[in-house]
Order: C-alpha cells, then structure tokens, then sequence
C-alpha cells in the first residue's frame, strides 16, 4: 500500500531549487510578459511552502505507524489538524487562483507533443494542469470539513488499532461511523447530484467511475472464481519445510534487506522499519521509507509486503529532474502506483527466473531451505489456496478480497450498509466469494487500516494495478524478449531502471491513460491480467 496524507495533495508543488525546471522554465518563456515571471515565482514560494507541510504530515504519518505511543493519539491528531487546515489556506488563497488564471492553468492543458519518433513531455502544461486539478478541488472542499476529517481519521485510525488488538469490532464502529459521515460529506461536495463514490474514486485514479470499474471488474470476477474451483479439484504443493527451522524475524528482516541491497534500493534514500500494516511514505525525492511486518508462521509474507512497498518505493524515487521536488514528483494515480508494486512482487518476484536468482539468499539465510529443491519452492510460494488476509493473498483470490471491499464500501458510503452491520456482511462474502468462514475481526473485517483513514475510493486501486502490471509486463517483454533470461542471471535491477525510464521518469506529469497508452500503445484492460493467470496457474495446476 502507498501510504497517502490525503490524495488531493500529491507530494510536492513547484520545483524550489534556484536552477531546477522552475527556472528553465522561465528561460524558455523569457520573451514573455513580465507579469507571467513574477507569477511563476510566486507559485514556486507557496510551493515551497506546500511541499513542506506535505512532508510533514508524511513523517507524522509514518512515526504514527512506527513510533507513536497509545496516549500520544490525540495530540498527533490535533497535529494533523493543524497541518491540514494551513495546508488547505495556501491551497485554496485566490491569490493562488490568479496566478493559476494568469499562467493559463486549466484541466484540458494538452501535454504530449510530437517530436519525432517519440512525443515530448511538455511539463510545464503538465504541472499547470496537474495543479489546476487539486487545487479546484481544495477550493472546493470546505476548510472546517478537511480539518474536520483530518482530525477525526488521526483518532479513528488509534481505534482501529486498539479493536484490531483486541479483536473487537464494536469498539471500531463509533469511529467508523463518524469517519464514514465526513467522508460522505465530501464526496457530496466532489460529485453534486452523481454517483458518490466517483467522486471519491477520483481522488486516487482519475478519470475512472464506478460504471467503469463494474465493467472492467465483471468479468474478471468470473473468471476467477472458476479458476479457483480448477484449483481446488487440484493437490496442492507441499510447504511444510516453512515450518521447520528458523524462521525467526529477524532472519526474515535480514533476507529483506538482501533483496534491497541486491535490487538497488539506495541505502542513503530509504528505510526499513517495522509497522502494523506495510506501506510506502514519501517524506522527498531523497527520503522514501518502507514499513513491512514479521510473520514467524508464514516466512515468506514478510518477504512479498517487502518487495510490493519496494515497488512504491522505486517508483517515488525514479522521477527525472523535470518532475523532481515538484507536484509532479508523485504518481499519476494510486492504480498505476500499485502496477509497480505488485508487478514486482507477483509477476517478477514470484516467478522462475526470480528464484532461479535469488534462491541461493534464501537458502543461505534459512538453512531449512537447503535441501529444498528450487521447483518445490516455486511451487510452494505460489500455492493458491483462499485465506483471510489480503495482503497475504495468492495471485488468483486476491482480486477477489478487493472486489469485495469495493463491493462494501460502496453499500457504507450509499447508506445502504449501516456500520454496525458491516463485520455480518463482510463475514457473508468471505464464505460466498472465498469458502471461509471468518474466526475474529482482526482476521476479518479489521485487518485493513484504510477505513479508519476515511480512504474510501482506494481498494479498487489494487485490481488496477493488476491490470496495469500485465500490460507493462507484455511491453517489457516485446521490449526485452530476453527479460525473464535477463532476470534469471542478473536479477531486477534492468527491470526497475527500464520502468524508471518508460513509467517513473514522468511523475505525475502524464496521466494514467496517457502511461498506459505510450508504453503499451492499448487502454486498460483486463484481459492481460486473466491471460497471465491462467497461464501460470494452468501449468502449476495441470489444469
């Protein structure tokens, strides 16, 4: 999960630097009016000013997974507040909206040019349009309501915490529902008189709805429950070498760091550190940190939440100059964030040539691993076999545990499924969609912290992702054709530097579609996606 202070803020305004694209920026349209070069240094202060609280909350966001004491939640939410009310004035000043006005700011700015072979990024339309899109919507939303929901998601999110120990989901609903009415006030606000959950959707992939998304999700759901009743028909792979040995950890903590290490994770830019629920907090360009969680029955779970938040990570870390300490230093929208991490973690890191590379780590760090041979632990760390946690999911059930949240939080923001009976109507979809029957909460309706943040509009995201990863997979390997060859000798580290060049070079500068589009030259789609399952499973399964 990429971690987001709030979506409507993406990481960064304008370039600060005295020589960065601010100021080539201002070389290139030197023959213009002075009026426009005191406007460009004008947004580039309250830039500044901007991105400053943005990384703010984000290291207020990643102490409070890793840090901050129980008795320490109401002052961080008096903090975020406080941060969210001043960040929400510079936002909304209408000074801000004359020099966007002034500068020719608009949402329809066109920002792919051709130029040859290969079309040019025009990144000063592309920021122009990116900022004009928040900053209409800040405006937008009333300041007392953004503190308000700040303040109430920060004392929420401790609730959860505590229910989650404690496995009991009453003491959540309180919270949830004074979450979930706020929320609902903005989505009123974002989208008067539709659907509301666009307008919540919006926030975290643009252009999407929800007609769509039932579109896109329809079939896939299809296609995966029948591909789970093939698999269960079918023996399963034998894992019992995960429970004898040393699985301690603090051997899992050490094998993570090997996998950075060798991928290319700089040491002097990021950080590991221990949470409840793993997530990606991007505090700059220079400072992205990675928060993961140890599970001694099940080694390899550690292992996978690594690798996704690595993905994020690579992602936040991989913009050119151009988008660089600026608004356009984040991603284009939290579905193309999730491809990176799920692409990695499932597609790359959970294949052959993966482990034909990074077994003999594994091995070296779990010795129980030694005498088990590379095919049986393919076979094993892609057993599909539906179980209650999410994040810890196989490829095929995984889109399933989304569909079903997207499903619910849907019924929540409607009004249709009041909070009090969501723990009953989640417990029912887990045995209609996944044959479980669901023990306690905190293997249930708690394990996710989303809710307790008010972000509605994000599950869908992951499927996305999904579908997203398949299509820059096939691309890579048109690109590549010897990328899984490549991957087996060498390891990831050509793999992240070409999705630097061809997705994360441009931050948010193009949209998703247009990424899509460029790297893929098709729309989104499911069809990669349930093409590539049904490949690796049917040949694992003999289906």
């Amino acid at each position: 999960m990429k971690r987001a202070v709030l979506q409507l803020e993406s990481p960064g305004i304008f370039c600060y630097d005295k020589e960065g694209i601010t100021a080539g920026v201002l070389r290139q349209f030197n023959g213009e009016k002075n009026m426009n070069e005191k406007a460009w240094e004008k947004l580039r202060e309250r830039g500044r000013e901007i991105l400053l609280l943005v990384h703010i909350q984000s290291l207020l966001s990643w102490d409070e997974e890793v840090n901050l004491p129980a008795r320490g939640a109401g002052e961080r939410a008096d903090q975020n507040a406080l941060l969210e009310g001043r960040k929400h004035d510079l936002i909304s000043d209408p000074a801000l909206g004359e020099l966007l006005q002034t500068l020719g700011a608009a949402e329809d700015l066109p920002v792919l040019r051709e130029a040859g072979a290969e079309p040019e990024v025009d990144y000063r339309n592309a920021y122009l349009r990116f900022f004009y899109r928040h900053w209409k919507k800040t405006t937008a939303l009333p300041r007392d309501l953004a503190v308000d929901l700040a303040r109430t998601a920060s004392l929420a999110h401790q609730e959860w915490i505590q229910a989650r120990r404690r496995k009991d989901f009453s003491l959540f609903v309180e919270p949830l529902t004074g979450v979930l009415a706020l929320t609902r006030r903005k989505a009123e606000i974002f989208a008067p008189g539709q659907e509301l959950y666009d307008g919540l959707l919006d926030e975290y992939e643009p252009g999407m709805n929800r007609a769509v998304l039932d579109r896109l999700f329809s079939p896939l759901k299809k296609e995966l429950t029948g591909l789970l009743q093939q698999i269960a028909a079918r023996p399963r792979p034998e894992e019992g070498f995960f429970y004898q040995g040393d699985y301690s950890p603090a051997k899992q903590e050490a094998l993570s760091r090997r996998f950075l290490e060798k991928a290319g994770f700089p040491a002097d830019r990021t950080l590991l550190s221990r949470a409840v629920h793993p997530a990606t907090f991007s505090l700059g360009d220079d400072d992205v940190r990675i928060t993961t969680r140890y599970n001694e029955p099940h080694p390899f779970n550690s292992f996978f939440s690594t690798v996704h938040e690595a993905g994020h990570a690579f992602y936040s870390l991989g913009g050119l100059d151009e988008v660089r300490g600026n608004l356009l230093s984040g991603g284009s929208s939290l579905g193309l964030h999730e491809s990176q991490s799920r692409t990695l973690e499932n597609l790359i890191g959970r294949s052959r040539s993966f482990w034909r590379w990074f077994y003999p780590e594994a091995q070296d760090v779990f010795e129980a691993l030694k005498g088990v041979a590379p095919e049986d632990f393919y076979r094993a760390i892609n057993k599909v076999e539906p179980g209650f946690i999410r994040t810890d999911a196989d490829e095929v059930s995984y889109s399933l545990h989304v569909i079903l949240r997207y499903e619910l939080e849907s019924a929540l923001l409607s009004g249709e499924l009041k909070p009090k009976d969501l723990e009953g109507e989640w417990n029912q979809k887990m045995k209609d969609y996944l044959g479980l029957t669901v023990p306690d909460p905190a293997l249930g309706v708690l394990q996710d912290v989303h809710w307790s943040l008010g972000y509605i509009g994000y599950f869908p995201t992951y499927v996305l992702g999904n579908f997203y990863g398949a299509g820059f997979i096939k691309a890579a390997e048109k690109a590549m054709p010897d990328l899984w060859r490549r991957i087996e000798g060498e390891g990831v580290g050509f793999f992240t530097r070409w999705s630097r060049e061809n997705i994360h070079a441009y931050g948010s500068a193009l949209s998703s579609a247009e990424v899509i589009q460029k790297v893929t030259g098709a729309g989104l789609s499911p069809d990669y996606f349930i093409e590539y399952l049904k490949a690796k499973y049917g040949e694992i399964y003999r289906l």
